[in-house]
């Protein structure tokens, strides 16, 4: 079963213009770019950003 799935993936390759695969990359689908998802990791990056805040050392 695993192997018929393999040919079918091959043969998919095989026959597409470009012989390759679609990315898979979050940041690469125009849907999700279009709704401003990215990936977890950018995003937590992004909130984290936007959580600092600059700590102003004479008042401590």
């Amino acid at each position: 079963m695993v192997g018929c799935a393999i040919i079918a993936l091959c043969v998919g390759v095989i026959f597409r213009h470009d012989h390759t695969f679609r990315s898979q990359h979050v940041h690469e689908n125009e849907r999700m770019k279009k709704d401003k998802i990215h990936c977890a990791k950018a995003q937590d990056l992004e909130e984290r950003r936007k959580q600092t805040k600059k700590i102003d050392i004479k008042q401590l």
